[in-house]
């Protein structure tokens, strides 16, 4: 039995990272005695004539690729072109996007055999068996399938992937020496998890509200192991790492016990973190954490659910300085109850942290209450196009706040980054960049 697993072009604007859920895929196929070849377009270039010879070398019974909303254009294509090469042979895809739209992704997309709904670290390993035994799609949960009487849908998985089980995710089969070229950190996760309910992220659907952590044993383990792979930076992909301080703290404390030398960064919230915990992120090696500011209007923050104040904020963003931890504070303009007071609240309160911060536009992914509840959370969703989603421009709209007024909201932020990586660029050629 044989799969090939698809990383479809992604922008390297987006920092991508080797890809982390597909080699998650590749170990549990591995383990089960199926072998895995992983093309990774992200950084080798794609044509028709490229998939069209691997599809024949390698011969796959079965083909996946993954999408999130920027990509799936991309995927389709990719779809399409191994259908024309390869007529009978099954196409399977994954991710966040397809999860939340599998039966308009199999409507409009008529080369698409199937999709796997929500995590599919063990749901592929049941395709891969029924593809070698009788082919019963219905006996697999958590998939959207054809078949000669049309679309169907089997049930939604009881139960979630044991992270405890998985295996460490198959890099061998992932061309890391062209991520290491472009000085890009490697990923990894800790936990599955989210049980925040922001209203415009779908993280929650797809891998649920219970948090599912790891050993710090074996977090470890795996952070060494990367290191050995020439990765001297990493990225802990969690939703959130600081989910459990304690657990937090385990992590640190086998980092510092083993003595591994390593960068590293994480996504938390201001209202998980403390002095303590900030302090032992620092000794081993956090060099910046992500905070989900959102927005400078506290009643903004209320309507969204986000859970937080701008004060909570302030402070961890102070306690984090203090901790000599850098911190990016993420903000997203163009949120239900926008205005443009609001607007030039968020923009004020960004300045007045004085660290790097990232103005978003609100992206209304496939999903996500924001889209789903768009009316009734006063918010008009102007494109259905996902080739324009992740591209910076304006999706949405709010009664008083146009796309107008979003674009000249980010305009002088993004004037100012320009000038900023500018800089940057100047001191390096003078040889006097730090």
């Amino acid at each position: 039995m044989k799969c090939l697993l698809i990383n479809p072009f992604y922008p390297i604007s987006e920092t991508p990272s080797p890809p982390l859920g597909l080699a998650y895929l590749a170990a549990e196929l591995e383990r089960a005695g199926v072998e895995v070849l992983l093309a990774d377009f992200v950084v080798f270039p794609y044509s028709r004539t490229a998939i069209e010879k691997t599809v024949k070398t390698f011969s796959p019974d079965f083909v996946g690729i993954t999408a999130v909303t920027m990509t799936f254009d991309h995927a389709a294509e990719i779809v399409r072109d191994i259908r024309a090469a390869a007529p009978n042979l099954l196409t399977v895809m994954g991710g966040p996007h397809v999860s939340m739209c599998a039966r308009e992704t199999l409507e409009a997309l008529p080369e698409l055999d199937m999709v796997v709904v929500g995590e599919g670290d063990d749901t592929v390993v049941r395709i891969a068996q029924e593809m070698a035994g009788d082919q019963r799609w219905e006996a697999i949960d958590g998939i959207v399938y054809r078949d000669a009487a049309g679309i169907c849908a089997t049930p939604v998985r009881a139960y979630a992937v044991d992270v405890k089980s998985l295996p460490l995710p198959a890099r061998h089969l992932v061309p890391l020496g062209r991520y290491r070229a472009l000085n890009m950190p490697v990923s990894m996760t800790t936990s599955r998890g989210c049980p925040f309910k922001c209203i415009f992220c779908v993280g929650r659907k797809m891998i649920g509200a219970k948090g599912r952590f790891r050993k710090p044993a074996a977090v470890v383990d795996e952070m060494e192991a990367l290191v050995q792979l020439g990765f001297r930076r990493l990225r802990i992909e969690d939703d959130l790492f600081t989910f459990r301080k304690e657990r937090a703290l385990q992590i640190c404390r086998e980092i510092d016990r083993r003595g591994l030398s390593i960068r590293w960064r994480a996504y938390s919230r201001v209202d998980t973190i403390d002095a303590e915990l900030l302090q032992w992120m620092k000794r081993t090696g956090c060099e910046r954490l992500l905070y989900g500011a959102e927005s400078g209007s506290p009643e903004i923050l209320k309507k969204i659910r986000k859970g937080i104040t701008a004060e909570q904020t302030r402070r961890a963003v102070e306690m984090t300085r203090e901790a000599g931890i850098g911190v990016l504070a993420s903000f997203v303009l163009g949120l239900p109850g926008e205005t443009p007071q609001t607007l030039r609240q968020t923009l004020e309160f960004s300045e007045s942290l004085q660290v790097p911060y990232s103005l978003n536009l609100l992206t209304p992914y496939v999903g996500t209450e924001v889209r789903e509840k768009a009316e009734e959370w006063g918010i008009e969703v102007l494109s259905d196009d996902w080739s324009q989603y992740g591209q910076g421009e304006p999706l949405t709209s709010t009664p008083t706040v146009t796309p107008w007024h979003l674009s000249r909201a980010v305009g002088k932020y993004r004037k100012d980054l320009r000038k900023y990586v500018e800089d940057l660029l100047e001191k390096e050629r003078q040889g006097s960049l730090t």
